[in-house]
C-alpha cells in the first residue's frame, strides 16, 4: 500500500524571537513576516523551531496528562466540563461526548481543558496528579506569550499596527476570553468496531484566531489540501505546529486561511494511542470581528457569540 502523501507545511525558525528573546528587531521582524505571511496564506499552517518552548516541558505535559487520562472514569468525573459555574469549558471531556464533525458519531478521544485560571478552581491533584496544576498553568502562560509574538508577526505582516491583535487579546487565561489549553488523548481503537464513519476527530476548523499544536511521533492528523484531499500533516520533533482559526480567516477577509483538519483512525491492528497539546488563542470575548479592509464578506460577530455557536454545533 502506498503511504499517504506528506503536505509539504513550511517550516520557519523563530530563534530570533522566540521566549528567550526580549525583543525583536526590525530586519527579522520583516524576514518572519514574511515566512509567516507566505504560510498563512498560502496552507493556512506552519511548523515554528526556536520558539523557547522546549520538548523537555511539552513531554512533562505530555506526561502527567497521561497519568490523569488513564484513571478509572469515577476519578476523572469531578473534573468534567461543565462542573466549573465560572467557565463552562473548563475540565475534563470523556471519550465520544464531543463530535466535532456533527454529521459523524462522537469523536474517539478524551480531552482536559485549561480554559480558567481562576484561584477558586478545583484541580486534579491526588497522588501523581500533585502537580498537575502548576505544569498545565505554565505551559499555558508560555503559550499565551508565544501566541502574542506570533500575532505581533501576524500584524506587522498585513501592515497592521501590532496593537491591533494585541489589544484584543489582553485577557486571556481570564474568564472572558476563551483561549483554552487542551491535552487530548486518543485511547487505543479497535478500528473493526468504530462505529460507521467514526474517527478519532471529525473534521473541523478551529473556532478563534490562531491555534498551536504541540503532538508526539504517533501521526494520523490529516489537513485539507487546496486542491480539495486530505494529507497526512508530518510530526517535527521540538517544532509546535501553528494554523490559522475561523475568526483570523474572517478578520482578514481570507487573506489568513482556516483549514480543515481531522485525526484518523489508527490502521487495522495498530493499538497504539496519541496524545497531543492544543492552544487555542481567541479573541477577547467582547471583541467585534469585522473585516479590516472593510469589506462586507462576513457580518460582524463577537469573539464570544461565535464560540457559543460552534460549541452548540459540537456538542
Amino acid at each position: 500500500m502506498e503511504s499517504p502523501m506528506k503536505m509539504s507545511i513550511p517550516v520557519v525558525d523563530f530563534g530570533t524571537y522566540s521566549l528567550n528573546e526580549k525583543n525583536v528587531s526590525e530586519e527579522q521582524l520583516q524576514l518572519l513576516s514574511e515566512e509567516l505571511k507566505t504560510a498563512f496564506t498560502q496552507i493556512g499552517f506552519v511548523f515554528l523551531r526556536n520558539t523557547g518552548i522546549t520538548e523537555e516541558e511539552v513531554d512533562r505535559v505530555l506526561d502527567i496528562s497521561k497519568k490523569f487520562f488513564l484513571q478509572p472514569a469515577e476519578e476523572k468525573q469531578p473534573f468534567s466540563r461543565g462542573n466549573f459555574p465560572n467557565n463552562s469549558n473548563h475540565g475534563w471531556v470523556s471519550v465520544e461526548s464531543e463530535r466535532l464533525n456533527p454529521s459523524r458519531p462522537g469523536d474517539l478521544k478524551e480531552a482536559f481543558n485549561v480554559a480558567s485560571l481562576h484561584p477558586d478552581l478545583k484541580w486534579p491533584s491526588s497522588g501523581a496528579l500533585a502537580g498537575f496544576q502548576e505544569i498545565q498553568t505554565s505551559f499555558f502562560l508560555h503559550c499565551k506569550e508565544l501566541s502574542l509574538r506570533v500575532l505581533r508577526v501576524m500584524a506587522h505582516s498585513l501592515d497592521l499596527d501590532p496593537e491591533m491583535f494585541l489589544s484584543t487579546h489582553h485577557l486571556i487565561g481570564s474568564d472572558v476570553n476563551a483561549s483554552t489549553l487542551r491535552s487530548l488523548y486518543y485511547p487505543p481503537v479497535d478500528s473493526q468496531k468504530a462505529k460507521e464513519g467514526q474517527l478519532r476527530c471529525g473534521e473541523h476548523s478551529d473556532y478563534g484566531s490562531i491555534t498551536l499544536l504541540f503532538q508526539d511521533n504517533n501521526g494520523g492528523l490529516q489537513v485539507l489540501s487546496r486542491s480539495g484531499e486530505y494529507i497526512s500533516a508530518p510530526s517535527i520533533p521540538g517544532a509546535v505546529l501553528i494554523n490559522i482559526a475561523d475568526l483570523m480567516q474572517r478578520w482578514t477577509s481570507d487573506t489568513f486561511v482556516s483549514v480543515r483538519h481531522r485525526v484518523l483512525l489508527p490502521p487495522p491492528g495498530d493499538s497504539s494511542t496519541r496524545q497531543s497539546l492544543a492552544f487555542f488563542v481567541q479573541p477577547d470575548d467582547d471583541t467585534l470581528i469585522t473585516c479590516l479592509d472593510g469589506s462586507n464578506k462576513y457580518p460582524p460577530i463577537t469573539s464570544g457569540d461565535y464560540i457559543i455557536q460552534r460549541f452548540k454545533r459540537a456538542y
